[in-house]
C-alpha cells in the first residue's frame, strides 16, 4: 500500500492518469476511472488541471448510436516537443518528437571532422535552430537528450568514445554553456534498448538490444529496467574479446567483438578486398544482390563472428527478447535464420531474435521518449508509432571510407 502526504499522492495519481492517456490516445474520464481503479472525482480533479495546463485537450467522439457523444481525453501533442540526438562517428541524426511520442522532424548530417570543440559548435547551431522552429509552442522545445557511441559515467558524462578517441568529455556542461536548454547525455545502446520496449515490445521485460554499427553496444533492460552498471558502462560488449592476439582495437586489448562484428569493419574489409574508395549501403545491397563472390564470404565470414558473441550474450542473460540493429543484416538474405544456424549449444536459450523495426533511427527515438517520459514524470511510457514514420526510406545512408 502506498503511503505519504497528500501532494505524493497527487503527484502519483497525476501520473497514472497521464500514462494512460498517453497509451490509448483517446479515452473517457469514466475508462480512465475503470483502468487506474481512481475514482471519478479524483479523475476529474486530475483532468480540470492538466486541461488548464493544456496538456490534454477534450474532443467528442464520432459514433452512429443514440444519446451524447462521449468526450474523449488525447495528449495535446503541439504543446511541446522533444529532441533526440544520436552522435555517431562522423554522422548526427536529429529526430524531434511532438508530446505523443511522434516524430515531426527528421535530419541527418555528416561530420568532416573528429574534432571536439568543433562538433560541439555544430551541435550547439543545429540545437538553437530547433529552439526556434518551436518557440512558438506552450512549452516549446523542452529538452534534447544525445546518445553517444561510447562509455558514459552515471553523472552523465563521458568517459570513453574509442571513435572519436575522446576521453573524459563533459559534453553536457559545454553545450549549457551556450544553450538554455535542458540536455541530457545517455549511451546510444540503452537509448535504442529504451526504444525498443517503449515502441514495439511493450510487454517484454528482459530484452536486449545490440547494436552494430561503427562499433557494437548493448542495451540491457533487465526486468522492465535499464542496466547501467556501477559506473555506468554496462553493454560494453562490443569490447569482449573472441580472438586472443587478434587485431588491435582502440581500446587498448586486442581481439575484441567489434573489430569483427560491426558494420564499420565489415565494411574495411569489403573496401579493402575490392580496392574500393568508400562504400555506401546502397553500393552494398547493389553488390549483394549481384552475388557478389568476395562480399558474400566477407559476410558470411561476419555472421559466424558474430553469432560467436551473441552466443556468450544469451548465455549470460538468457534474454526474452534480443533485438539486432543492422543495416547489413536487413540487406542480407535470411540474415537471421543464418545466425540461429550458429547456435549449436543446448545451453543457449532465448525467447525471441529479431532485426530492429527502428533500425538506425532506435537510438534518436528512444532519447525522445526518455525526454517525454522525464517531462511527463512518469515511471515508464508505452507508445505507438504512426507507419507512415516506420515506412519512411532512410534519408541518409553512411559511406565509410578508408
Amino acid at each position: 500500500m502506498i503511503t505519504g502526504d497528500g501532494a505524493y499522492i497527487k503527484k502519483i495519481n497525476r501520473g497514472l492518469i497521464l500514462r494512460k492517456i498517453i497509451e490509448e490516445k483517446f479515452i473517457s474520464r469514466a475508462d480512465l476511472s475503470k483502468i487506474t481503479g481512481l475514482n471519478k472525482a479524483t479523475v476529474s480533479v486530475q483532468v480540470a488541471d492538466l486541461l488548464d495546463e493544456h496538456l490534454i485537450y477534450e474532443t467528442q467522439q464520432e459514433h452512429s448510436g443514440v444519446g451524447r457523444r462521449p468526450i474523449m481525453l488525447s495528449i495535446d501533442r503541439k504543446a511541446g516537443y522533444v529532441l533526440g540526438i544520436d552522435l555517431d562517428f562522423k554522422h548526427i541524426q536529429f529526430i524531434v518528437s511532438d508530446l505523443g511520442g511522434q516524430p515531426v522532424h527528421y535530419k541527418s548530417i555528416a561530420l568532416d571532422t573528429t574534432n571536439y570543440d568543433e562538433i560541439v559548435e555544430v551541435l550547439i547551431e543545429q540545437i538553437k535552430i530547433y529552439e526556434r522552429m518551436y518557440r512558438t509552442a506552450k512549452y516549446h522545445l523542452i529538452s534534447a537528450i544525445i546518445g553517444i557511441h561510447g562509455t558514459v559515467n552515471n553523472d552523465e558524462t563521458i568517459h570513453f568514445v574509442p571513435t572519436y578517441q575522446w576521453r573524459n568529455k563533459n559534453l553536457k556542461e559545454d553545450l549549457q554553456k551556450k544553450l538554455s536548454l535542458n540536455i541530457s547525455i545517455q549511451n546510444n545502446a540503452n537509448l535504442s534498448a529504451y526504444a525498443e520496449r517503449v515502441y514495439e515490445y511493450h510487454v517484454s521485460n528482459n530484452l536486449l538490444c545490440i547494436m552494430l554499427s561503427s562499433g557494437i553496444g548493448v542495451g540491457l533492460m533487465i526486468d522492465g529496467k535499464l542496466q547501467t552498471g556501477y559506473n555506468g558502462f554496462a553493454g560494453e560488449m562490443g569490447h569482449m574479446i573472441i580472438q586472443q592476439d587478434g587485431d588491435l582495437c582502440n581500446c587498448g586489448n586486442r581481439g575484441c567483438w567489434e573489430l569483427y562484428s560491426s558494420e564499420k569493419s565489415l565494411f574495411h574489409k569489403i573496401i579493402k578486398r575490392l580496392h574500393l574508395s568508400e562504400l555506401t549501403y546502397e553500393q552494398l545491397n547493389v553488390l549483394i544482390q549481384e552475388g557478389n563472390p568476395q562480399v558474400i564470404e566477407l559476410i558470411e565470414q561476419y555472421i559466424i563472428d558474430l553469432s560467436t558473441g551473441l552466443n556468450n550474450i544469451i548465455n549470460l542473460y538468457n534474454p526474452e527478447t534480443l533485438i539486432l540493429t543492422s543495416e547489413v543484416l536487413r540487406l542480407y538474405p535470411n540474415s537471421v535464420e543464418k545466425i540461429q544456424e550458429n547456435f549449436h549449444s543446448t545451453v543457449s536459450q532465448y525467447g525471441s531474435l529479431a532485426l530492429s523495426n527502428l533500425g538506425n533511427k532506435s537510438c534518436a527515438m528512444g532519447a525522445c521518449a526518455l525526454a517525454l517520459q522525464h517531462f511527463f514524470e512518469v515511471p515508464e511510457v508505452k507508445l505507438t508509432l504512426e507507419e507512415i514514420f516506420q515506412n519512411q526510406p532512410v534519408q541518409h545512408k553512411k559511406a565509410f571510407v578508408i
